[in-house]
């Protein structure tokens, strides 16, 4: 069965940045999807992980992940 990780994180980050690529209200950035990569950088799972960021400076992390 296919798994759409990929797709939904990158509605997740498009859903996030207004027109200028910057997070609405109260969000002040919304970085790339990171992959899970093992240390030699091959693929590992299909989770990924967008990191974002409020207008406070606090970080979170937005986990997609199949399960």
């Amino acid at each position: 069965m296919l798994a759409y990780c990929d797709y939904i994180a990158h509605q997740c980050v498009i859903g996030m940045k207004d027109a200028e690529g910057r997070g609405p209200g109260l969000i002040a950035n919304v970085g790339p999807v990171q992959f899970d990569l093992n240390e030699q950088g091959q693929f590992c799972s299909t989770k990924k992980t967008i990191e974002v960021v409020d207008v406070n400076g606090k970080r979170y992390s937005v986990t997609i992940e199949e399960l």
